[in-house]
């Protein structure tokens, strides 16, 4: 590439380090500078004393471009601590030190991650992609730190962490056999159908209750039995203490008829899991 087209070509988008998710920040400015093919001046330092000028004149535009792009890449309160640095790697180097650390601080570092990644339950009132979101949130940083985290053990750790309600799904993907061949994407999938499907169940379900209700305390007969049940021994009940027990018995019928519209939802939805899992 040369100077002319290098000077010509888009200034590109930086994310700006603030001394926090150091992680994440540098994967960011590494492809960026691999993108303009300036890595290389990272990882390793040109030869000053190089006798082929225009080789050196090369290799000292790349580097001042990636020292460029580096401290354009950090906060102001972050810059003076590669202010005095004249080298990309020079710069690099201290960001890296102070903000990863050396062997024993990463060490420790990722003791704390294995723990949070051991402990990790999903909540109930929790959606499965805020789940997994926190689940990659935490294996990425293991992976940043050097740490191989396979797919498959992400995959056993989620279906480890799923709550009780997720039982049947669970026993559907273990019966299905795939657990050692399916990767975390697939899993994700998995998940978000299922939970799609149960929240539009849910929704169905909750429609039918309320016309259930309606037809319930419209049919008239209701009333009837109620205030029978009540009399008979010559002793007559408060009005208002009937239309409570009224209410009462409606709430009972209609939870029942949803009770059982649940359970046919819930096995329909499992039977779909099981046989989308073995396809023919």
């Amino acid at each position: 590439m040369s100077a002319a087209s290098n000077i010509n070509s888009p200034q590109p988008l930086l994310p700006v380090f603030k001394g926090e998710g150091y992680e994440f920040w540098s994967i960011r400015v590494k492809t960026v500078l691999r993108s303009h093919d300036l890595w290389e001046c990272v990882t390793s330092v040109f030869n000053a004393r190089d006798t082929d000028e225009a080789r050196l004149t090369e290799n000292r535009r790349k580097d001042a471009r990636a020292l460029a792009l580096i401290q354009q890449a950090v906060h102001d309160t972050i810059f003076s601590r590669i202010a005095v640095a004249e080298t990309a790697n020079q710069a690099w180097t201290v960001l890296e030190t102070e903000y990863k650390g050396d062997s024993k601080v990463l060490t420790v570092k990722l003791q704390g991650l294995r723990h949070e990644f051991e402990t990790l339950q999903m909540k109930d009132d929790e959606t499965v992609s805020d789940f997994l979101s926190r689940v990659m949130r935490i294996v990425n940083q293991n992976r940043a730190y050097g740490e191989d985290v396979s797919d498959q053990l992400v995959v056993e750790k989620v279906l480890r962490s799923l709550p009780t309600k997720w039982d049947h799904v669970l026993t559907a993907i273990e019966e299905s056999k795939v657990l050692s061949t399916q990767s975390f994407d697939q899993l994700m999938g998995s998940l978000q159908s299922h939970e799609e499907r149960v929240n539009r169940s849910v929704t169905i379900v909750e429609e039918e209750r309320a016309l259930q209700a309606r037809e319930v305390v419209g049919s008239g007969n209701l009333r009837g039995r109620v205030r029978s049940g009540f009399r008979g021994r010559g002793e007559e009940y408060d009005q208002d203490f009937v239309d409570v027990e009224e209410a009462e018995v409606v709430d009972l019928m209609v939870e029942v008829r949803v009770r059982f519209n649940v359970l046919i939802v819930i096995g329909w939805a499992t039977f779909v899991q099981i046989v989308g899992l073995n396809p023919k």
